[in-house]
């Protein structure tokens, strides 16, 4: 009788013992009793949630419209204040486009009454006046001439023309003359001669060099400033 008592309550503790912990990483951390089917679960649960939240920002990416590029032109400024042992004075102001041409803004007063032969020279050096600036701008070599020869320094510029009071005025638009590049007329100077520019036509020893201008009344250095 003993036995039997015994036996039965072995039979209850196992009947109500909890469940074995599973030690496979592919079944559920609590194992159902046998005659079930258990559920198993992915050890790479987490993978698919990373990547759905990878997708979102690459889809919108994707479907964002692109804008298009701003192309912002380069203008450059630069000036030149004119002075000299006369006078005459002035200021002229150089604008350019890019690698446009430049556009030459010329004020000078205290000159005579008629055309004045202006031109830029190859140096900004004016430590003995005008005279120190050197020879007309001329990178390429080539007689003087006028504005629109082919055959011309860069830095003939033609003529400026007085009016009866003594001032001109005149705006000049020039490829030659870049405000950047190799052959930059940045540093360089401006001056303002006695008497015309023959452009190299007048026959004179010196029109295929100075273009007979005269003497030089004023001069001032192409500086940069703010546009």
């Amino acid at each position: 009788m003993q036995a039997v008592v015994a036996a039965a309550m072995a039979a209850h503790t196992i009947l109500t013992a909890p469940p074995l912990q599973s030690h496979c990483p592919f079944l559920s951390p609590t194992t159902p009793p046998f005659g079930h089917t258990p559920t198993l679960h992915s050890s790479f649960h987490g993978l698919s949630l990373k990547l759905a939240r990878h997708s979102l920002p690459l889809s919108l990416a994707a479907a964002a419209p692109k804008k298009p590029l701003a192309v912002v032109a380069a203008t450059k400024k630069a000036v030149a204040v004119l002075k000299g042992t006369s006078d005459v004075e002035g200021v002229v102001t150089l604008t350019q486009e890019d690698e446009g041409p430049t556009t030459v803004n010329v004020h000078v007063s205290g000159l005579t009454p008629g055309p004045h032969g202006f031109h830029l020279h190859e140096y900004g050096d004016t430590t003995n006046g005008c005279i120190s600036t050197g020879a007309h701008f001329n990178p390429n070599k080539m007689t003087h001439g006028a504005p629109e020869d082919e055959t011309r320094h860069a830095g003939d510029l033609g003529n400026i023309v007085a009016n009866a009071d003594g001032v001109a005025e005149a705006k000049i638009v020039d490829k030659q003359i870049p405000l950047s590049g190799p052959n930059t007329v940045v540093g360089r100077a401006f001056v303002v001669h006695e008497l015309e520019d023959d452009l190299g036509k007048g026959g004179h020893e010196l029109s295929l060099t100075t273009g007979n201008a005269g003497g030089r009344l004023a001069c001032g250095v192409v500086g940069f400033t703010p546009v």
